[in-house]
């Protein structure tokens, strides 16, 4: 009837004008409404009875469907309804609301601000000729507005023990979480010329030049890496300005010591100790992976090299010295993945290496290193021909083989067996799953994407482990997979529709504890 339809003014309905007779229109009379027939049933008996029954009902596509029709009382009653079953406090894994740092940008000198030449704007329909002042001035403030809008974006988030490390576009903030006083923020860079795409950071550094108390921090865009110490009452110091010569691809921390990568086959190490920053050649890198004072590299020649960080105050020159070949490829494919695991000491076996690793083809194999065969280097363990795609990531773990190829992110799971904490061929790694995690990438993506938006997996190496997924990039909901059989744990939305775009959420990973509870 038309009181039913029309009752709500300037709805969808309200706007067609029908006549008061609508029970008497002529048959020929219809009207298509380009929607979900299911979803318009639960909209048309609240425009009958007044009354909301969310009995199988998407509580989501039912308040986009009322918000298109233009039906107000029931999308507050939506809106209600879905501020009941999550709050701003968020739920058991949400630990703390961190809020936007008081940072303040520098004066943004474009073009035709103080008193330069007027930028030069396309005519559009509105402005045939070149634009007045006023006008000018309107569009620049607007384009520095954005400008500083993308400033204050979070872009990447690192954690090690109880502190975190924020980076924005220009500059990084330090917070650190203490049980009496909570989350506090510590420390805040100065504004830097160039954009961040890398962060590191060290929270437990033990022979700093400041004594053990000495926390540090690290940044890298392109080639250059500037880095920090900040004392344990929050005041830090810049230790200086590196350069790799090349792109930085990974910076990260192995002890005390400060390591910075690139494809190129460049590795650049400063050293806490010794305060010496050394750039060392090596072939071209396509993976990496730390075991220890060890960093292993897996390079595009076929072969697994490692260093020993300890050898670098030494200054050596000599790659042969500082550079050994622990393994080599038998197809002579890229090594593109690598993951080292090292079992629980023993004093009857001592250490046990196991290395998995991906190659260019997707082939994924493990290699495992005797305790009692050193000298001779690691075995050839297992070998598995299930990628079509090359190997992006890898990661062997007390229960589980996990690889991801280039295939959409496809994964492909195994469960390790173990006899006294060593890999075991009896029964052998029996295939687990096979999923994929879906991420469609931004367009136009910046330097530090691919930094801030890993998938994983993440996790101790001997608890279950999870992959991060973020279907599209721009997206208030993240979800937590089980690496071993991708299914979904946790779904994760970021409630920031009335908070500035520069607030960092904090979701700690506590996964790992609440999966082992019903």
């Amino acid at each position: 009837s038309r009181q039913t339809l029309m009752w709500i003014p300037d709805s969808f309905f309200s706007r067609w004008g029908l006549p008061p007779s609508f029970r008497n229109v002529p048959l020929v009379l219809q009207i298509f409404i380009d929607r979900d027939p299911t979803a318009f049933a639960p909209i048309l008996n609240f425009l009958r009875t007044k009354e909301l029954d969310l009995r199988g009902v998407n509580i989501n596509i039912l308040r986009h469907e009322a918000e298109f029709y233009g039906i107000t009382p029931l999308v507050r009653r939506l809106l209600l309804c879905e501020e009941i079953e999550r709050s701003s406090c968020g739920s058991v894994l949400f630990h703390g609301y961190l809020p936007p740092p008081g940072i303040v940008f520098p004066q943004l000198l474009l073009p035709g601000i103080l008193g330069g030449s007027p930028i030069p704007v396309p005519p559009t329909p509105h402005s045939p000729g070149p634009l007045e002042p006023r006008d000018h001035t309107d569009w620049v403030s607007r384009r520095a507005g954005l400008q500083k809008q993308k400033q204050g974006k979070v872009l990447i988030v690192a954690g090690h023990h109880n502190w975190i490390v924020v980076a924005y576009a220009h500059f990084v903030i330090c917070y650190r979480i203490k049980e009496s006083s909570g989350w506090q923020q510590v420390f805040s860079s100065p504004y830097l010329d160039w954009s961040i795409e890398r962060i590191a950071l060290n929270a437990k550094v033990v022979g700093g030049p400041h004594g053990d108390k000495d926390k540090m921090v690290a940044a890298a865009s392109n080639s250059n890496i500037i880095l920090w110490s900040i004392q344990d009452g929050g005041s830090g110091n810049e230790i200086g300005v590196f350069s790799l010569g090349v792109s930085v691809d990974h910076l990260f921390f192995i002890g005390n010591q400060l390591v910075a990568t690139s494809h190129t086959g460049k590795v650049g190490v400063w050293n806490a100790v010794t305060q010496h920053w050394q750039v060392q050649d090596v072939v071209p890198i396509t993976s990496c992976d730390t075991a220890g004072s060890f960093l292993l590299l897996g390079c595009n020649n076929g072969s697994i090299y490692y260093i020993d960080m300890q050898k670098f105050p030494l200054r050596m020159k000599d790659n042969d010295l500082l550079v050994t070949e622990l393994y080599h490829d038998p197809s002579n494919d890229a090594i593109t993945a690598l993951s080292v695991y090292l079992t629980p000491k023993t004093s009857v076996s001592g250490n046990w290496i196991e290395i998995a690793y991906g190659t260019s083809s997707g082939a994924v194999r493990v290699i495992v290193q005797h305790p009692e065969t050193v000298g001779s280097g690691p075995q050839l363990f297992q070998t598995f021909t299930v990628h079509r795609s090359p190997v992006t990531k890898i990661m062997l773990s007390e229960k589980h083989l996990v690889s991801v190829c280039a295939d959409n992110n496809h994964v492909r799971t195994w469960t390790v067996t173990r006899f006294r904490g060593m890999i075991s061929t009896q029964p052998g790694s029996t295939p687990l799953a096979s999923f994929k995690i879906l991420s469609l990438e931004e367009t136009e993506s910046h330097g530090s994407y691919s930094s801030g938006n890993d998938i994983g997996p993440f996790g101790e190496r001997d608890d279950q482990q999870v992959f991060i997924q973020k279907v599209i990039p721009v997206t208030n909901k993240l979800f937590v997979r089980l690496s071993s059989t991708g299914k979904r744990c946790y779904s994760s939305v970021i409630l920031t529709q009335h908070r500035p775009k520069s607030n960092c959420i904090c979701h700690m990973r506590r996964i790992q504890r609440l999966l082992t509870s019903p």
